[in-house]
């Protein structure tokens, strides 16, 4: 089963998102579902004085989608997978902000929650996006957390 054989969504915007109306166009039309794993992430200030007033993020457009299209592939090749929703917001965000969805539609929850879990780990590793912090004080872009790289290892 191909990724033309599910509901693939990915979206890379300034704007919000509405989780309800993303979930509700995830599984429209599709009775196989039996469950939606959800990740939603949020601007938070871990910021040495948490004093942070906002943070950009960039990204390489064409280059992102791409990114996140393979790395949604491989879920679909390790996971029996109905269907996939990736939302990436760009720009200025504020703390409490969100800043990512993912939805994966699945038969079973099991593989609904690996699957979310694999495109995580690879978006925050491997996706080109930048992020740059604002604080009362400086301006700082974010490095790779370690932490991050190593998760990868376990898939």
């Amino acid at each position: 089963m191909g990724l033309d054989s599910i509901n693939l969504h990915i979206s890379i915007r300034n704007q919000n998102f509405d989780i309800n109306q993303e979930i509700k166009q995830l599984s429209s039309g599709n009775l196989n579902i039996g469950g939606i794993v959800s990740f939603l992430g949020i601007v938070r200030d871990l910021s040495k004085n948490n004093n942070l007033k906002f943070m950009e993020i960039e990204h390489y457009p064409g280059m992102t989608e791409t990114a996140l299209m393979k790395i949604c592939n491989e879920a679909k090749t390790r996971w029996e997978i109905q269907a996939i929703s990736v939302i990436h917001r760009i720009g200025k965000l504020y703390p409490g902000d969100n800043i990512v969805l993912l939805l994966v539609g699945s038969v079973h929850r099991t593989q609904a929650f690996e699957a979310s879990e694999f495109v995580m780990d690879f978006l925050k590793s491997r996706a080109p996006f930048w992020k740059k912090e604002t604080t009362l004080t400086e301006a700082t872009w974010i490095e790779e957390n370690p932490l991050d790289e190593q998760k990868l290892l376990r898939w």
